[in-house]
């Protein structure tokens, strides 16, 4: 199973294994108040195509299509989030104040599970 969650919100145990999939850290949270389990930056937007989506919903479609495309090179840590999900639960975790057009959707979506 695959939830999204807001890092800045508490962990939980059902969270199961917590998964921070961006490429900055959070701003003003500790390593050990996130609980991360695992800090997948390498699955996160390149840093030219997270600035220019900006979490515009206008640019919401062809954001989804660049982060596929970035995302086809990354498939050892793609087959791995989907390998935790069949084992058990896990909770992709971002930083965004906007909590439908991002990263962790896109990836979601993109994995469908």
């Amino acid at each position: 199973m695959l939830k999204l969650k807001r890092v800045y919100e508490k962990p939980e145990k059902r969270d199961g294994k917590r998964i921070l999939i961006d490429g900055l850290w959070p701003r003003g949270l500790t390593k050990e108040k996130a609980e991360i389990d695992i800090w997948m930056k390498e699955v996160a937007p390149s840093a030219g195509l997270r600035k220019w989506f900006s979490h515009d919903p206008k640019k919401w479609t062809e954001f989804k299509k660049r982060y596929r495309e970035e995302l086809k090179d990354k498939k050892e840590f793609l087959s791995r989030i989907k390998s935790l999900a069949k084992k058990g639960t896990v909770t992709i975790l971002y930083g965004s104040k906007e909590e439908r057009f991002n990263n962790a959707n896109a990836l979601k979506e993109f994995l469908r599970l």
